[in-house]
């Protein structure tokens, strides 16, 4: 995901330690005789379920209307759902999370990620990119770890097994000044993740497979994996999505499914275009993904927005099924 997100109100509302106040008190109101609180029923609904692997999703944003975005995956015929939070960020608590297991259950839609990658500034490009985006700018880096942090807390109270963000650019010289800190922090959140059952990926797109790798190596806590962004490395121009799986693989745990072309201006991103027309070879992505037994949901993000977004999303789906129909019967 990288598209350009826009600013949610100021950090009004709950920040991660009133979010952890509000479950701690429901925690402690579900205390009964000196006994630990356990899930409720809705909390234990959503650690059951599961979705079969390379399930077709959709990278959905919820806000303002979880319900009618949840429920528009299910209208499209998919079973999963990545989510995208950001909107949320200040503002997770029990009951929300109470609301989306709700719809999650009403709509039988199973969530498999969440990602946040505010608060701002974001600048999507190649100029100002790597001193905004990510936990890599020192000057954000707080901020971001602590929406993560709330990120996490939410998804575990919803079932979700998996957070993900863009890291930013991480230097490739591993004696860059930025690069302990950039270690430091993302160690820091993928033990949080680890904390609440959770797998902390790093979305791929302003970093070098290799880059990536060599942060798996660093942070050295197999709760790290990579979320593949099968567009973003062609519009950053650090690989094509085939290259990558061959260095990151075994560490794919979720995937956007999503389709670019290279950058031609060295200031602007590549295009994103609509599944099929751009320089992602699909055919050869999933029958990796399929021989590395990769479990995870294949999940459509398409950039653009109102009809135009649901028209496209269908014939992505249909090109996508296709693709995938014929590896069942390889």
């Amino acid at each position: 995901m990288q598209e350009q997100h826009t600013q949610q109100g100021e950090s009004a509302g709950l920040t991660r330690r009133g979010f952890l106040k509000h479950a701690a008190t429901a925690a402690a109101l579900a205390t009964v005789a000196g006994k630990i609180a356990l899930p409720n029923r809705a909390e234990a609904q959503a650690m059951k379920r599961t979705h079969a692997p390379m399930a077709l999703g959709l990278l959905i944003k919820p806000f303002p209307d979880a319900e009618a975005r949840i429920k528009l995956v299910h209208d499209l015929g998919f079973t999963t759902c990545f989510l995208s939070l950001d909107n949320y960020i200040g503002k997770f608590t029990p009951a929300l999370a109470k609301q989306f297991n709700e719809y999650f259950d009403k709509y039988q839609v199973v969530p498999t990620t969440a990602e946040v990658v505010q608060p701002l500034p974001l600048k999507w490009n190649f100029v100002e990119g790597p001193s905004t985006i990510g936990v890599v700018p020192p000057a954000y880096r707080a901020a971001r770890v602590d929406a993560l942090k709330q990120t996490s807390d939410f998804a575990k109270l919803i079932g979700v097994g998996r957070v993900q963000t863009h890291c930013g650019f991480i230097p490739e010289d591993p004696h860059d000044p930025l690069y302990d800190g950039t270690v430091k922090a993302i160690r820091e959140l993928t033990e949080h993740c680890a904390a609440n059952g959770q797998q902390f990926l790093m979305e791929t797109g302003q970093e070098t497979p290799t880059t990536m790798l060599r942060m798996i190596k660093d942070v050295n806590n197999p709760a790290l994996g990579v979320g593949l962004d099968t567009a973003n490395l062609i519009l950053y121009g650090k690989a094509n999505p085939v290259d990558a799986l061959k260095v990151l693989g075994p560490h794919v745990k979720a995937m956007h499914a999503k389709d670019g072309k290279w950058p031609t201006d060295p200031d602007k991103l590549g295009q994103e275009v609509q599944i099929g027309k751009g320089e992602v070879d699909f055919p050869t992505v999933l029958k990796m993904l399929k021989q590395l037994n990769y479990t995870g949901a294949v999940s459509i993000e398409r950039e653009t927005s109102g009809p135009q977004q649901v028209q496209d999303v269908k014939e992505e789906k249909i090109y996508l099924e296709n693709i995938l129909n014929k590896l069942s019967h390889a």
